[in-house]
């Protein structure tokens, strides 16, 4: 998508990005899921008719309790972001489509759990006409900062079903192995 809003160097995502690289895996999947429906409206109100990121958040679910494959899982996936490119023409929907993709691509790795903040931003400035003033773009990451929050003290008490490469804990945050990659290169090349 040519016209995202936001990345990784963003300002306003620096705090949550934080936050981000200190969750477990568990964590960051239980986030997506809870916050996918706020953004996969957006999609589903300009048209109703086409099921794919839907279908990509069902995937999400099924593949974070080991009841689907990964081959099954990244053709949801794919789907969803060949129906935002099906939808390019709504940058809107187009985002919110593109978003779904990288919720079920977090179930994969913790990175992806970016993609959800910044293609679901894009999608509600889009939503707005790409009018969307700081504030309101502040008050939209709290409510993410928020919802993170409560995942970060409610995994570990929530009693739920999880594929087995999930409960591998020893696994070090991948968001946060690619800040430090990012911060490596960076002091490289100023060197």
């Amino acid at each position: 998508m040519k016209s995202i809003l936001f990345n990784r160097q963003s300002p306003e995502l620096q705090q949550i990005r934080t936050l981000i690289e200190k969750q477990n895996h568990r964590t960051l999947v239980l986030w997506v899921i809870d916050c996918a429906p706020r953004v996969l409206s957006i999609f589903e109100q300009r048209f109703p008719d086409d099921n794919r990121p839907r279908q990509a958040l069902d995937a999400t679910i099924k593949w974070s309790k080991g009841e689907i494959k990964m081959p099954k899982a990244k053709k949801a996936a794919l789907a969803s972001h060949q129906a935002a490119a099906s939808v390019s023409h709504d940058l809107a929907a187009c985002a919110a489509a593109h978003a779904m993709g990288h919720v079920l691509g977090t179930v994969h790795v913790e990175t992806h759990a970016m993609g959800l903040l910044m293609y679901g931003l894009t999608a509600f400035v889009r939503q707005q006409n790409g009018v969307m003033n700081e504030d309101d773009i502040n008050k939209e990451i709290k409510w993410y900062v928020d919802r993170l929050k409560f995942w970060e003290v409610t995994e570990s008490k929530t009693d739920r079903k999880w594929a087995s490469f999930l409960l591998k804990d020893h696994m070090p945050n991948k968001e946060k192995l690619l800040r430090e990659k990012e911060n490596l290169k960076s002091s490289i090349l100023k060197a």
